[in-house]
């Protein structure tokens, strides 16, 4: 068995006749145990409030989106279609036509976008199964269905043939307007569904009948606002992408979900980088008191360093015993407190222990990532310790 870890096991599992260095140990392996449990939960946190933010966007945005390179509209070829149905890996798209508009019921009105989807939309999206009330548009109608905010702000309710619910569209066109109708649009909707998602998908859209935007809108057969594009499990997005790339040139561009939504991606990353960075600091604090620990016990047993170097070992011997044995305190240490974490935050997942509301539990998920990467902060961060407090067993401390 090799020399110095024989003698850094024998230190680290033995008792040291000094009582305050034993207390000092005891609260150093405490530190370590506390700082990684605690970053193993604030990490599992994180990753809950991740995944539950990106669930309301999961549920509306699709897997990939082909949008204009310039202006609100791009113009699609059959050709072009053809070649969308033949790509590897597309399970159903769906014909977007969206733009915003302004909406009156009552008396009060609300700006907010109407978004013409084609008879595929349910099949790319989730939208449909996510009805606080009533049912689905029917194709080729002027049913449409509205989100709850708009329904709130507007006091708009299913079914109300008393009031028109009416919807204002500006014309295309120059030159002098003399009259509304020469200046809007105009048509009379029927709400027949009730969504909820989020609060501020909820007051931006009122979905319609792909044909009724186009009317409204006055759009080409071939003009588009974007298609919606649903992926076949496990199918590889970005080679997907840049084969949608090759089909519309430089006419379209090619988002990913993340690339929707980008601004919410970075701010959740910086977060969860700027929470890993505070509670890596809380254990860098604690291993303070691993480098105290270690060289009060270097001090301690400066008699046995001085037989030890009187048997044939060098400083360089003498220092790896005393890392080793700083490193097996971490690691030893990081195991019990990963352990205590995940134990933690599984019985959050099966018995929802904390809640933030009453019917909302505290979101944490259970990664593997998070647990490679506390163990690798934890031995990495020991480790450095160790070598700082080890390095100052020099031969004027021993002799």
């Amino acid at each position: 068995m090799n020399f110095s870890y024989y003698i850094a096991k024998r230190y680290f599992f033995s008792k040291s006749t000094n009582n305050a260095i034993n207390i000092i140990s005891k609260i150093a392996s405490v530190g370590i145990i506390a700082g990684t449990l605690a970053l193993f939960v604030v990490l599992s946190v994180f990753s809950g409030l991740r995944e539950f933010s990106l669930s309301f966007s999961n549920d509306f945005d699709p897997d990939l989106k082909i949008i204009p390179s310039i202006g609100k509209t791009v113009l699609i070829n059959q050709n072009q279609i053809n070649q969308i149905d033949k790509v590897d890996g597309i399970l159903d798209y769906s014909k977007i036509i969206e733009e915003r508009v302004l909406f009156f019921f009552d008396g009060k009105e609300q700006v907010a976008y109407i978004k013409g989807v084609d008879r595929n939309f349910t099949k790319t999206n989730v939208v449909s199964k996510k009805l606080f009330n009533g049912k689905w548009l029917t194709k080729d109608t002027a049913e449409v269905v509205i989100g709850y905010g708009v329904s709130e702000k507007l006091s708009l309710g299913l079914f109300d043939f008393n009031n028109p619910f009416e919807v204002y569209v500006p014309r295309k066109g120059k030159g002098l307007v003399e009259s509304e109708a020469e200046a809007f649009n105009k048509a009379v909707l029927f709400p027949v569904g009730i969504y909820a998602i989020s609060e501020e998908l909820d007051s931006k859209y009122v979905f319609c009948d792909f044909k009724l935007a186009q009317q409204l809108l006055e759009y080409k057969k071939n003009e588009l606002s974007a298609i919606e594009i649903k992926l076949k499990p496990n199918s590889d997005e970005n080679l997907i992408a840049q084969k949608l790339k090759v089909i519309f040139g430089k006419t379209a561009k090619i988002k990913t979900r993340a690339e929707l939504n980008d601004t919410l991606y970075k701010m959740l990353n910086t977060e969860n980088v700027a929470v890993y960075l505070i509670f890596t600091l809380v254990i860098i604090i604690a291993l303070f008191n691993l480098i105290g620990a270690l060289i009060m016990m270097i001090l301690d047993k400066k008699s046995n360093l001085k037989t030890m170097l009187s048997l044939g070992a060098d400083i360089k011997d003498i220092r790896k015993v005393f890392l080793l044995q700083g490193v097996m305190m971490s690691v030893i240490g990081g195991i019990i407190g990963l352990f205590l974490g995940i134990i933690i935050v599984l019985l959050q997942q099966k018995f929802e222990l904390i809640m933030i509301t009453q019917n909302l539990a505290y979101p944490v998920v259970f990664s593997v990532k998070n647990v490679f990467i506390v163990l690798l902060t934890i031995t990495t961060l020991g480790f450095i310790a160790s070598f700082i407090a080890s390095s100052r067993v020099t031969k004027n401390i021993v002799n």
